[in-house]
């Protein structure tokens, strides 16, 4: 596997077993969902199945789910043309025309917008696109790899994600491990970066001390590899090519409280979470030997109102 892709370095057996997915991959046509937190290295995992498969001479295209206006996804998707629609001065070539024969890399696809999944799941299915305001239809062949740092199974339950869509691209998981949960990666990651970021400062590659190194390793890195990136190439400039003996690291009080509020629900939402998924597993089944209110043991009708309380109006089959 390549050496020079930050997020593909390392030994440890939770890294072997992500190198071993992605050899098993590869070479086939199957989608792929890569999940993990931010900054894990998902797009480096992309790009190392697209360079193993057979596609890789096509190019590779991505684009951010998350970064675009819901009204301007189908637009970088699909394309369009002149004329149809106020601003389109030109026509527009959309990712899947642009990735023809490669590979379409869905950034963040948990963070699409519900109406466009729906458009989504088509082209993928069918291998065919229209651009906004055409009548063509177009024949693409891409492989498709999402990624997302949410859990999907949460957005099925709570009817923001489809789940046609979800079982579409699911085909092949592979789950990216955060950092703290590979630290013995670390020392080689840091070896990496102080020479990449030594190079592009026009500097003596740097070294860190044992010290340093060890907070390193003992911190708990909510950013995982992109924040150890940021950190060491803030050290290299810090420390005026002298060596890196002083880090500067987010204050432990606040990356606790960020975590804290990334995890924290309120007792209704974890209510309705749990009301979705027992009606999830009894196929919208209220009443009778069961049913969702025998599950839960409550009476229908008190099931009930509480789905008219916390807005449960439909339930995902």
């Amino acid at each position: 596997m390549d050496n020079q892709s930050g997020g593909l370095i390392g030994s440890s057996a939770a890294h072997k077993k992500v190198l071993e997915l992605i050899g098993q991959v590869a070479e086939s046509e199957s989608s792929v969902l890569l999940l993990g937190e931010t900054g894990t290295g998902k797009e480096l995992v992309a790009k190392a199945i697209h360079t193993k498969s057979f596609r890789h001479m096509s190019p590779m295209v991505k684009i951010n789910c998350a970064a675009l206006p819901g009204q301007l996804v189908e637009s970088e998707l699909f394309g369009h043309e002149k004329g149809s629609f106020t601003g389109a001065i030109e026509r527009r070539i959309g990712k899947f025309e642009q990735a023809h024969q490669g590979t379409l890399f869905l950034d963040e696809i948990g963070d699409m917008p519900l109406e466009m999944q729906s458009k989504l799941l088509r082209a993928i299915q069918e291998k065919e696109i229209e651009r906004i305001g055409s009548k063509t239809t177009i024949r693409t062949n891409v492989r498709i790899i999402a990624a997302t740092n949410r859990s999907l199974e949460t957005e099925l339950l709570n009817q923001r994600f489809r789940s046609d869509l979800y079982y579409r691209i699911n085909v092949f998981p592979i789950e990216l491990p955060p950092l703290r949960d590979r630290r013995e990666d670390i020392p080689e990651l840091v070896t990496h970066f102080l020479k990449m970021h030594s190079l592009r400062a026009g500097i003596k590659t740097q070294n860190v001390s044992s010290d340093v190194l060890r907070t390193l390793k003992e911190y708990n890195w909510p950013g995982n590899i992109r924040e150890l990136e940021h950190v060491i190439e803030r050290a290299i400039l810090m420390n005026n090519g002298n060596g890196i003996k002083v880090l500067h690291l987010p204050d432990k009080k606040l990356v606790d409280c960020l975590h804290s509020n990334e995890i924290i629900k309120t007792i209704d939402e974890v209510e309705r979470d749990h009301i979705l998924f027992v009606l999830n597993r009894t196929n919208g089944k209220l009443r009778g030997k069961e049913g969702a209110a025998e599950l839960l043991k409550i009476a229908p009708s008190t099931l009930q109102s509480k789905m008219k309380r916390l807005g449960i109006r439909k339930v995902v089959s």
